[in-house]
């Protein structure tokens, strides 16, 4: 599954995350994480599976449905 800057930045704003908040959790600097959301700049495999995880940890879901999106997990 790809992990897109523009699914990353939805899984945050769900979960009410800052950019702040999302790189002190991948030990990432915001700026890094704002131009990765906006599309200008790459992340290697290894770095958004990590920013996966923090997010997926967290509640966020990834689809890959019909429209690959984001949303919040159903609590068990």
């Amino acid at each position: 599954m790809v992990i897109t800057g523009e699914r990353v930045k939805a899984a945050r704003k769900l979960l009410g995350w800052s950019l702040e908040a999302l790189a002190n959790k991948v030990r990432m600097s915001e700026i890094d994480i704002a131009r990765f959301e906006a599309g200008k700049l790459g992340m290697s495999s290894t770095v958004t599976g990590l920013i996966r995880n923090a997010l997926e940890t967290a509640g966020v879901e990834f689809t890959d449905g019909g429209e690959p999106g984001v949303k919040l997990r159903k609590p068990e």
